[in-house]
């Protein structure tokens, strides 16, 4: 048995891990991605390691950030991300 815990979810995705009873953490993250007529997934059966994958760029900016927002990290990235205290973005000067 297992259950969703959210990490971001948008109008057409949800960014997630699946934790079960034996699972201390959380090995795998999962994206569902709602409306998939901008999305191509293409799958080289001559090389098994191979999957590519088109989305369109706002889809994974979004993705992205609630990444790194989840895995806290910020610093590795040079400071903060979107509208964060201290970016570009950010109306708080």
């Amino acid at each position: 048995m297992s259950t969703k815990c959210s990490i971001a979810s948008g109008p057409t995705f949800h960014l997630y891990h699946e934790l079960t009873l034996d699972s201390v953490q959380p090995e795998d993250v999962f994206l569902d991605i709602e409306d998939t007529q901008e999305l191509l997934v293409e799958k080289d059966f001559s090389n098994s390691l191979r999957t590519r994958v088109q989305l369109p760029c706002d889809l994974l900016d979004q993705v992205a950030i609630a990444w790194i927002r989840h895995r806290k990290l910020q610093g590795s990235m040079g400071g903060p991300v979107g509208n964060d205290w201290g970016s570009p973005d950010c109306d708080f000067e």
